[in-house]
């Protein structure tokens, strides 16, 4: 027997993908090594706590902008599985979402075998084979790996094998009482670490090379985050904490614990040899590929730790093998919340929608909107200040405004923006004559400026192109015939309300009205343009205009 569909890995994207699936009626089975699902969420983060964002609060009664500030639940059509329901905290236990992930499986009937791990893929003409441990097979035509990153990534550093682990040290903090202790790596699990150590360790440093990326600053929410860099404070306050902006040379070990030469950045390159009682290596982890065979081992990206996947998910170079989840991050890699469960629960449901248009003949779902250029405006402003995934893969998922040869309007919802040329040019979307794409984006060189620095885009009513400009807002890009022509940016709102007439609407449709209209109405629809400026001067009043 062969399934369509063999997901591997029960974790939350594995259950998202499995319960479209399951809603369609679809032949698939989720394999999955543990005992139940999110058994990632077991053991990980190792002090327990989560930093994605729980708010149960927001003010908002539609369920589509209360998933902007919800960064855990998974999508469903239930309103009992929202993770707001399993927590009030704000940053919750990481125990929570076991218990979440288990109770979306069963209420969803996601179909899936517990207890077996996967030990080898190979694939033949009809489709992948799935070895398990107890010596069973499982086929299907289409594979999709759901797996997460489930390795370490380890830096080559001569020694780095003597170092404790993140992933299987002891997390107690007694037991670092009075310790000098060297912490390596600069993300959210070295910060927490040191958070968790600083009541108990004589002393701490984190190193890492370049310099520290802030998310608040980048608006990439894997880099350090607020809620583990009390750290920080320790460090400029001078509390026998410090970072290290340098390269670890070497980890050797002594008699009196270990000696880690630093080349320090700050000072071309200077070398110190530093001594610690403990070395903990918190590095990140990496996709284990040694499941497949080399008849259909994916390439891989990014030093080795992702698969080098397509727009929609799909491998580069082995066709019908599919990644989920965390393992989708490749190609926006520190740009984007792919990695993220409120990033790739959307880019999941668009893998779905490919999947039901590749190989099911089901057309990615559209709206018609007639002729009328106000329809148009109105659906664009509706769905920039209502739509959750636009809002959370921004730049990643975007929407389409379609025109057909005979002047009629489609829009089509969260397409990959990646995948937009192809697509049209396969028609996809049916017959399209020009398009645009609509996003959510940060301005250039957001992730460059200080935004408490009053100093940094001081803006006048001349200036509209100031920090306020690099704030998240609605781009609109028009293309005819497959070809860029122009561009337009929704100002800027303190509260993301893009629906003021004078501010948002008419721009909006001035800029609409001039790419459809009639070529026999004067300059042909689409004509080349720069890419506009802001629709209005983007000024400090701006921001908080209704």
């Amino acid at each position: 027997m062969a399934y369509d569909y063999l997901i591997i890995g029960a974790g939350p994207a594995g259950l998202q993908l499995a319960a479209f699936l399951e809603r369609d009626g679809a032949d698939y089975v989720v394999l999955e090594r543990g005992g139940g699902p999110g058994t990632f969420f077991t053991r990980f983060p190792r002090h327990r706590q989560l930093i994605s964002v729980n708010k149960v609060h927001t003010g908002y009664e539609d369920p589509e902008l209360r998933l902007r500030m919800d960064w855990n639940s998974l999508l469903s059509d239930d309103p009992d599985l929202l993770f707001t329901r399993y927590s009030r905290r704000y940053f919750p236990p990481a125990d929570d979402m076991v218990r979440y992930l288990s109770d979306f499986a069963e209420r969803t009937g996601a179909r899936v075998e517990y207890g077996t791990e996967i030990v080898r893929v190979s694939r033949s003409d009809d489709g992948f084979t799935a070895l398990d441990r107890a010596g069973r097979t499982w086929r299907a035509r289409r594979l999709v790996a759901a797996t997460g990153v489930s390795l370490p990534y380890l830096p080559p550093i001569p020694g780095i094998e003597l170092a404790e682990r993140y992933d299987t040290f002891d997390p107690d903090p007694e037991s670092f009482t009075g310790q000098r202790v060297l912490v390596i790596g600069r993300g959210n699990s070295g910060f927490e670490t040191a958070d968790a150590l600083m009541e108990t360790a004589a002393v701490i440093h984190v190193v890492g090379p370049g310099s520290l990326r802030l998310a608040w600053q980048s608006h990439y929410v894997g880099h350090l985050r607020a809620v583990n860099n009390n750290f920080l404070d320790s460090y400029q306050l001078k509390s026998q904490n410090a970072v290290l902006d340098g390269r670890v040379l070497a980890i050797r070990r002594d008699a009196d614990g270990y000696r880690v030469p630093v080349a320090f950045e700050r000072v071309d390159e200077a070398v110190r040899e530093i001594r610690y009682d403990r070395v903990i290596v918190a590095t990140g982890f990496r996709f284990d590929a040694s499941l497949f065979d080399d008849g259909c081992r994916p390439g891989l990206a990014v030093n080795g730790r992702f698969p080098a996947v397509t727009p929609v998910g799909e491998s580069v170079n082995v066709p019908g093998l599919y990644f989920a989840g965390t393992l989708m991050q490749a190609r926006e890699f520190r740009k984007a919340t792919t990695g993220f469960i409120h990033g790739f629960r959307y880019s999941v449901r668009a893998l779905h929608r490919v999947l039901r248009q590749r190989h099911h003949g089901e057309p990615w779902p559209v709206t018609d909107l007639g002729d009328a250029v106000e329809r148009a405006v109105d659906a664009v402003i509706t769905r920039v200040n209502r739509s959750s995934a636009l809002w959370q893969q921004f730049g990643v998922l975007g929407d389409l405004l379609l025109t057909a040869p005979d002047g009629t309007l489609r829009y089509a919802e969260e397409v990959p923006v990646g995948q937009v040329p192809d697509a049209v040019r396969a028609g996809d979307f049916g017959e399209v004559a020009a398009h645009a794409v609509i996003t959510l984006e940060y301005g250039a060189d957001h992730d460059r400026v200080d935004p408490f620095d009053v100093r940094a885009g001081r803006t006048s009513q001349q200036d509209v192109r100031g920090l306020d400009g690099r704030y998240l807002h609605p781009v609109v890009r028009w293309y005819r015939a497959g070809e860029f022509t122009a561009e337009h940016h929704l100002t800027e709102n303190l509260e993301n309300e893009w629906d003021s007439e004078e501010v948002h609407r008419a721009p909006l449709r001035a800029f609409l009205t001039d790419r459809l209209r009639p070529a026999a109405a004067g300059t042909p629809a689409g004509t080349p343009a720069a890419p506009a400026a802001p629709a209005a001067p983007v000024t400090p009043a701006a921001r908080v205009a209704p």
